[in-house]
């Protein structure tokens, strides 16, 4: 998606976030395992914006590293209100001259579209745009006066009248005005507030006092929902946890209990995917059309080809790669493991920093031995090897193509395609030997 107008954006994240009780700066932390702060940009780049300019204020360092490349960072410092912090953009932004959008790094979940909307509705007769909504329950937010999308007042709670704050449709900080004015109208604000702060709002008082037209279009709460504390960056995750698995179902993935499924900010599943309840995605996943997902199971970092089963109980860790048809059972963990087509872990088993050729089938409770307490090393099991239950397979080693490594054996040397490997002691029998010890213990025990 991009914009036919060149525009600049400002996102505010000069809060200090006190609520979070964090040394992680606010807009940095994570939903759905990707930052707000990037959540939101990366909604913002799919509109092209000529500049992008972030406020930050304590923590301004981590800012930095989380929008290096992407944007300009500049310090409002002390922090004296949301119309300070946007005067400090003005030196990045000089020579810019066209619509400017303001965004909050707290407020991470505006779609591009709603983006494209606001900056829109800044036609030429219009001064400033501001986006608004109707909470359930409006609390402290700021209220805006208007009548047909022509806004006639806006006024923070601190300073509403009781008529004033009877009104639903609060503001949510979110404007659109040009460059051109943006920063003269700012010059002439004052903080002769409650709250002894310069306020961003108070340029739609004086522009409509300029006799400007300024606009408000409303847009559903959760696309601008803020959060100020970890209850409030649930409340976050909740709402794009709803979104994400909506479009998804819509794309064509069945999920049993939809509410129990969390998914990352990139994963990406195919259609005719099948989710069972309680699974979980870490970021990196990526399903391909007929694969089943059954319950408890927990993936990160995996790529799982066509008609694929996973689970009940099962652990995909990074690295996963499984081809079409692969089977990875209940209470299977995997690691940097490439399953070719057809292969199959059912039981029981870890596979870490392995290669298992197509069809092979590894047994219950078969353990690759990869780590030496310093380094790791590689397994490779050939296409259609048979490894038998409660197999440990000290790496580095190779299990040739066909070759069969019998249950309860420890295999420290490669075997060769083919081949039976058998590695454990040959069985002995002792005729009546458990009946005579049990009389001996017995007699013991008796005295």
């Amino acid at each position: 998606m991009t914009h036919p107008a060149a525009f600049a954006a400002i996102i505010l994240a000069a809060g200090m976030g006190t609520r979070m009780k964090s040394a992680r700066h606010k807009v940095l932390h994570p939903i759905a395992g990707k930052p707000m702060l990037r959540h939101l940009m990366d909604s913002l780049a799919s509109l092209a914006p000529a500049r992008t300019v972030v406020v930050a204020g304590a923590l301004k360092e981590q800012v930095e590293a989380e929008v290096s490349g992407r944007a300009d960072v500049v310090l409002q410092q002390p922090q004296l209100g949301t119309g300070h912090a946007v005067q400090q953009a003005e030196a990045a932004l000089s020579g810019f001259d066209g619509k400017v959008l303001i965004l909050y790094g707290d407020a991470p979940l505006v779609p591009a579209a709603t983006m494209a909307r606001l900056l829109d509705a800044l036609t030429d007769d219009v001064a400033v745009a501001v986006l608004g909504f109707r909470p359930a329950d409006p609390g402290a937010y700021g209220r805006i006066i208007a009548s047909d999308g022509q806004i006639a007042k806006m006024v923070e709670y601190k300073d509403a009248s009781p008529d004033e704050r009877a009104a639903t449709l609060c503001n949510s900080g979110l404007m659109a005005v040009r460059s051109a004015e943006l920063f003269p109208l700012l010059a002439r604000v004052t903080n002769n507030n409650a709250a002894g702060e310069y306020y961003l709002p108070d340029i739609v008082g004086l522009a409509l006092g300029d006799g400007r037209a300024c606009v408000v279009i409303e847009t559903h709460a959760d696309e601008v929902a803020g959060a100020n504390s970890r209850a409030e960056l649930a409340d976050l995750e909740a709402i794009f946890q709803r979104r994400r698995r909506a479009e998804l179902m819509a794309a064509g993935v069945s999920m049993q209990a939809p509410d129990t499924v969390f998914l990352a900010a990139d994963t990406d599943i195919a259609a005719d995917v099948e989710i069972e309840p309680f699974v979980v995605f870490g970021p990196g996943v990526r399903i391909a059309r007929g694969t089943r997902i059954r319950a408890h199971s927990h993936i990160e970092g995996a790529s799982i080809g066509e008609d694929c089963e996973i689970g009940p109980f099962a652990r995909l860790r990074p690295g996963t790669v499984l081809g079409t048809g692969a089977r990875i059972g209940n209470f299977v963990e995997t690691k940097k493991a490439v399953l070719g087509d057809g292969a199959k872990a059912n039981h029981l088993t870890y596979l870490g920093d392995v290669t298992v050729g197509a069809k092979a089938n590894i047994g219950a409770g078969t353990i690759t031995c990869n780590y030496d307490g310093f380094f790791k090393y590689q397994t490779v099991i050939g296409a259609g090897a048979f490894i038998g239950s409660n197999s440990a397979l000290v790496a580095p080693v190779t299990i040739g193509d066909g070759a069969i490594v019998a249950a309860g054996s420890t295999v420290t040397r490669d075997v060769a395609g083919d081949a039976l490997a058998l590695v454990r002691p040959a069985q002995t029998e002792k005729p009546g030997w458990a009946a005579r010890f049990r009389a001996a213990a017995r007699a013991k025990k008796g005295k």
